[in-house]
Order: structure tokens, then sequence, then C-alpha cells
């Protein structure tokens, strides 16, 4: 697996390059030289990380059991 890296300007010209490197690696999309986002095809996703619908990638299953109590809001919204 490869790792481009890409300025937003060059992404922004010409995406369709982006995407088709994008099979291959990684391509890091930069703004202003710091690194902004990252660019992957989904056959870069491990496969057990692959779900088929949005709503699972959403429900985080494997995070079910952890317990989390958040604070009360002391303010009117």
């Amino acid at each position: 697996m490869g790792i481009t890296s890409i300025s937003s300007r060059e992404f922004n010209h010409d995406v369709s390059t982006a995407k088709r490197t994008a099979l291959s690696g990684l391509v890091f999309i930069t703004d202003r030289g710091h690194t902004a986002h990252v660019l992957l095809s989904v056959e870069g996703i491990p496969k057990n990380y692959r779900q088929e619908s949005i709503v699972d990638l959403i429900a985080l299953p494997e995070v079910a059991e952890i317990e989390f109590e958040s604070p009360r809001l002391d303010k009117e919204l």
C-alpha cells in the first residue's frame, strides 16, 4: 500500500486522479502544508470493518458495552 500526498488545490483540479491513486494506497490531502484529509478507497478498508449499511457504521456495536453517564446541563437551552 503506497502513500501519496497532494495539495487541496491539486485535489480540486483533478479529483479523478486522486481517486485512482487511492485505489493503490492512502492519499493525504494537505491544506497550506498541513495534512487535512485522507482519501481511501473502500477496497483499502479491512474487510472486518466493512458494513452493509451506513446505520451499521454509525451504530458502532463494538462500543455498546461502554458505560457513560453524561453530566446534567445546568442551563436552559
